[in-house]
């Protein structure tokens, strides 16, 4: 009796080992659990600025000087040191009506075009202020800083910049582009209440500083969320106009790849139809990015040319569009 009381708990000993390796065989040789990335969301406005058609007749009330509305302050002649340039510039900044250096502000960087300079678009009653301070008063915008930054990147002592020569004196502005992210914006980031997030930082140019703010914008798309370029010269990227010349000298071998996460949130360009010179080089940017993955509104406007009168409307259409909530 004690013998077959042995045997069978001998062979329930047995199948329960065999059940615990068969068991452990079967957990060591399972697949792991692998957890799917989940890729980072794109973070977007709720306002599309590209919803709306832009305006190019601007109302007396939004492009003359009015009694009752407060244009803010230009600080002018702000000095810098520039390790770019070797040497300090300078710059021109608007402080919006009610600024008060306890907030933060979106800011917008400004080029200028080839021969002038960073006081011709921005200083104390110019066209530009003015335009600001009446779409500020009618909601028209939102209150942001403006730097009008000069593009003359050089040792001024040497020469006057005046007395260089083209191939000079765009060598010298072509230097800006490196300029504005290591010199100037942690300049202006250090002395004024700016905020340093792509969503709340914007370039834009006209003519040859239309050329530079495309450069710079797309390369340091990681700090620039809006990007505008009015009636650029050749010269941001390579191009079929004017081979062989000065001008025809990229700043960038290409616009960098698309990538959705480094999408401008506005991508604008526009130049008169009666523009001399840069029609077709507007059209070309324009045409290029869109067939690289960039949206973006490319508009040539009727009865405009390369002046002021076409660069206010593009500032107003900028200026209506960017940093809104």
């Amino acid at each position: 009796m004690k013998k077959t009381i042995a045997l069978i708990l001998a062979g329930v000993l047995l199948l329960f080992s065999a059940t615990a390796c068969t068991s452990s065989a079967q957990t060591t040789d399972a697949e792991p659990v692998v957890e799917e990335a989940t890729e980072e969301p794109v973070v977007r406005p709720k306002h599309d600025p590209y919803s709306s058609k832009n305006l190019y007749k601007l109302p007396n009330h939004l492009i003359e000087e009015q009694d009752d509305v407060d244009y803010g302050k230009v600080v002018e002649d702000v000095k810098y040191y520039s390790k770019t340039a070797g040497d300090y510039k300078y710059c021109n900044i608007l402080l919006p009506a009610g600024y008060n250096k306890k907030k933060t502000y979106p800011v917008l960087y400004l080029f200028h075009g080839w021969m002038s300079g960073y006081d011709v678009h921005l200083c104390e009653d110019s066209y530009l202020q003015i335009l600001y301070g009446n779409m500020l008063r009618d909601k028209l915008t939102v209150p942001m800083i403006i730097v009008s930054a000069e593009m003359y990147t050089d040792k001024l002592k040497k020469r006057a910049q005046i007395e260089k020569s083209d191939a000079k004196l765009l060598a010298a502005y072509n230097k800006v582009v490196k300029d504005l992210p290591n010199d100037l914006m942690p300049f202006i980031e250090k002395h004024y209440p700016v905020r340093k997030d792509r969503m709340g930082t914007a370039i834009m140019g006209v003519s040859q500083g239309g050329t530079k703010a495309l450069a710079a914008g797309f390369a340091n798309l990681d700090r620039f969320g809006y990007i505008a370029s009015f009636a650029p010269d050749p010269g941001s990227v390579p191009t079929p106009f004017l081979k062989g010349t000065i001008w025809n000298k990229p700043l960038l071998k290409e616009f960098p790849a698309y990538d959705k996460h480094l999408d401008p949130y506005y991508l604008y360009l526009a130049v008169g139809a009666d523009d001399p010179e840069n029609v077709e080089v507007t059209k070309y940017y324009g045409n290029l990015l869109k067939d690289m993955g960039y949206q973006n509104q490319t508009d040539v406007v009727k009865g405009y040319e390369h002046d002021y009168i076409f660069w206010r409307v593009g500032f107003y259409n900028f200026l209506h569009k960017i940093f809104r909530p």
